[in-house]
């Protein structure tokens, strides 16, 4: 008996692949030869072309290094960051009071409260670490005004434990977190911290 497997079948070429057809066979197999896509040679031949003054520009001329663009991306957005940071410094008593004044502002105080300070002075305000803020005692707070909240928030105190938030949190997340802060002020805390700083609310 014969242990080959249908030794008279043939492969099956399709009308349009005849010409593809190599010369070559091994064990009655037989390989098609297609080509590249005409896209992906074009592709490629431009990449060949393009690497000529590419070369040229960077490594035999005057082209940036990776470093010199590096540091000119840095000193970019290091405007960026300064511009933020100088707009979310500037506080517009008009802009604030239109802001605060909206549902979503009270829920995004809320929200930014809880998130990053509820930690140290409590979900309802009245202090652990950090001081009460439902009383009339303020330590780093002289005059009770939306703007000097706002600006401590911005600025922090980091001696004292305070994050500069402003490095943080956006100008409208700061805004409502103020309003939130002020809003506190008279209300009943489960548990009060003793009174720290200065009586600045008669």
């Amino acid at each position: 008996m014969s242990n080959n497997k249908d030794s008279n079948q043939k492969n099956i070429v399709l009308e349009d692949e005849k010409d593809l057809v190599l010369d070559h066979d091994y064990d009655g197999i037989q390989e098609l030869n297609h080509p590249l896509p005409g896209w992906w040679s074009g592709i490629w031949a431009l990449s060949f072309i393009f690497c000529i003054p590419y070369f040229m520009y960077y490594v035999l001329m005057d082209g940036p290094t990776l470093r010199e663009t590096y540091n000119k991306d840095m000193e970019e957005m290091q405007k960026i960051i300064e511009a933020e940071a100088a707009n979310t410094a500037n506080f517009d008593i008009e802009v604030y009071n239109k802001y605060v004044a909206t549902d979503s502002a009270k829920e995004l105080g809320h929200t930014v409260f809880v998130e990053n300070c509820a930690a140290c002075h409590l979900e309802d305000g009245g202090g652990d670490i950090g001081p009460n803020l439902t009383d009339d005692f303020w330590i780093n707070i002289k005059e009770f005004k939306p703007e000097n909240f706002y600006k401590f928030v911005v600025h922090g105190n980091e001696d004292m434990g305070m994050p500069a938030w402003g490095d943080i949190l956006s100008k409208e997340d700061i805004m409502a977190v103020t309003s939130h802060v002020m809003n506190l002020h008279g209300t009943t805390p489960a548990k009060a911290k003793e009174p720290q700083g200065e009586k600045i609310i008669e």
